[in-house]
């Protein structure tokens, strides 16, 4: 089980029931844990070899698309919303 996204409160688990039952890991994530030098350019190699579908995973919103683009990752319509806040960008 990989922690992220985890907030600063405190969490209460039952260590045997939890985690020793089911036999699970616990490992704490930040940034993915991966080398942005050398994970960067393997995801675009990927990309290029049409191993990684980057554009199929991705939508791109206005700000007033806001709540669309919380409702698009809810269904599962899209996996990252992007707000474009800049009006001149082209996506």
């Amino acid at each position: 089980m990989g922690t992220v996204a985890v907030g600063k409160n405190d969490l209460t688990i039952n260590v045997t029931n939890e985690i020793v039952v089911r036999a699970i890991t616990v490992k704490g994530i930040v940034e993915g844990d991966a080398v942005p030098q050398l994970f960067i350019p393997k995801l675009v190699s990927f990309f290029k070899a049409g191993k990684f579908p980057v554009n199929r995973l991705v939508e791109f919103y206005k700000p007033d698309q806001i709540a669309q683009a919380f409702e698009d990752s809810k269904v599962g319509k899209t996996i990252k919303p992007i707000l474009i806040l800049d009006p001149s960008y082209k996506a």
